[in-house]
């Protein structure tokens, strides 16, 4: 009976042992992988939410224009590309990936 015991035991700790790597490793792609994707994420987020009227920025296909409208409900951003012409695109607002010149008071 002691002999049961004792080679269930070990066959226990040999699973524990077999898992101690994968949780290792799922452990360390949390750290490289999945916790600065999520960091990066809430700051693209954050970027968005601060989007003022007259801010330039870049959208992820390389578009470069000056907020003319923000339309919060609808997602929806309404840059000016060219002053000469004064051209105008509606673009999501989830496609600006960075502004360039914030918004500047002068009074």
């Amino acid at each position: 009976m002691e002999q049961l015991y004792l080679e269930a035991a070990q066959q226990g700790g040999g699973m524990l042992g077999m898992l101690l790597p994968f949780v290792m490793m799922f452990g360390v792609v949390y750290l490289l992988l999945i916790r600065p994707q999520q960091k990066q994420k809430k700051e693209h987020q954050n970027m968005l939410s601060n989007l003022k009227v007259n801010d330039r920025v870049v959208t992820s296909s390389g578009i470069i224009g000056k907020i003319m409208t923000i339309k919060d409900d609808k997602g929806i951003i309404v840059l000016r590309v060219d002053e000469a012409t004064n051209t105008k695109i509606e673009i999501q607002k989830h496609v600006v990936m960075s502004v360039l010149e914030k918004e500047e008071n002068n009074a």
